[in-house]
This record gives structure tokens, sequence and C-alpha cells, in this order.
């Protein structure tokens, strides 16, 4: 849980379902174009959940922290009339020696710019990316559901639908999309109670972006 500006607030708008009246041969049917914006129950706007990247952190602290202390000791030692470590003057003489077009330099530029760019892409981007936000009825209460538990959730009710045999279902951060297989009954049909009741199922998570839902219903395979 975080606290985020209480006067960040949106007017509730309606849940809406866009359906496409086309079908592919095989009973395909589904939203394209962009998914609703969010919907806020009073307590402001849900954003992203941030990851702590603790990892890369703490792998970024020992490198800095290795590197400082060994300098720091070699520096030291020299100050104290004690000779300097081999390694750096091995490094001294090649920065002395080489240019700045030479193959090793350009290479070890390379490298250096994309750790950087890396760590700035860590810096300024949310990750969790497996982690929906959900509506906020109160402005120091955010929750969030797994992308994973709610593709379960709508599994579970396209099972409970009559003629599905099977259905596979994904959830995105803007689209859940599911591939369902009828045994019997008309495809059209399938089709119509799939979109009702993952539509019903979509309104019922209570996420703060409504997902764009697509359906495609195909025959079983005769034995």
């Amino acid at each position: 849980m975080s606290d985020d500006d209480p006067d960040l607030r949106q007017t509730r708008r309606p849940p809406t379902l866009e359906k496409s009246a086309g079908a592919t041969a095989d009973g395909a049917a589904g939203t394209d174009g962009r998914p609703p914006p969010e919907e806020t129950d009073g307590g402001g706007r849900a954003r992203r959940f941030w990851a702590a990247r603790r990892v890369p952190a703490a792998l970024v602290a020992l490198v800095v922290l290795g590197a400082a202390g060994l300098l720091l000791y070699d520096v030291a030692a020299v100050r104290a009339d004690r000779p300097a470590m081999a390694w750096r003057k091995r490094l001294a003489e090649e920065l002395a020696s080489r240019h700045l077009d030479d193959v090793w330099v350009l290479a070890g530029a390379a490298v250096a710019v994309a750790l950087g760019l890396w760590l700035l892409l860590l810096a300024l981007t949310p990750g969790l990316r497996a982690v929906l936000p959900m509506r906020r009825s109160t402005p120091d209460v955010r929750s969030g559901l797994d992308r994973a538990a709610a593709a379960l959730v709508l599994r579970d009710r396209a099972m409970e639908v009559p003629g599905v045999q099977s259905v596979r279902v994904a959830v995105g951060r803007r689209r859940a999309k599911a591939r369902a297989v009828s045994h019997f009954r008309e495809l059209d049909e399938v089709r119509g109670d799939l979109d009702t009741a993952l539509g019903d199922g979509l309104r019922q998570l209570g996420l703060a972006r409504r997902l764009a839902l697509s359906v495609r219903v195909r025959r079983s395979a005769k034995r």
C-alpha cells in the first residue's frame, strides 16, 4: 500500500464492452481498438505499481563499493610509500597510450553506455507488469490483481458456458483474450454467451482500466 494525492480524482464512467460485428470462418470475434479509460470509485487515479528493483540496485552498489574500496586502498598504499598495484599501473599506461578511436576504447564506451541506458530504463519504468491496478474506493488504499489470477477467474467463468469443451485465457495489461473449443451448440451462440460471461467477469474484477475483450471459438476436432 502507498499514498497518493487524494485531490487527483476522476469521474467514474459506466463500464462498456465493445464488440466487433465481424467474425472469421472458424468463429472468431473480438474487440479492436483502444481500451476504455481508467475507472475510479472516488479514491483517486489508480497508478501502476513500481518494482523495488532490489537485485539491480544491490549489484550496482556492490560493484561501486568494491571498485571504490580497491581504489582507495591502492591510493592509501601509494601515500604510505608502497608500490601501486600492477593493474592500476597497467590501466594508466593503456589510457595514456591508446587513442580514442581504438577498438577497445570504443567497446568499453559502448558497454558503459549500454549499462547506463539499462539503469535509466529501470529507474524510469514501473515494472511489475504482472500486477494490474484495481479501482480505488479510498485514497489511502491501493490494490492490485495478478494477471495469472485474473486469467484463472475468467477461465472458470468461460468453462461454465454450455458447449465449451476447453478454453485458454490470456490477460495482458490492455486486453484479455479467450480461445475456446466447442463440442456442441452453434458457434455463434457459444461466442455470444462467452462475450456475456467474460464481460461480466471483467467488470467484477474491479480493475482500474477496463480490458478490451477478444473471443475466438472453434469447433473441436472430430475423432
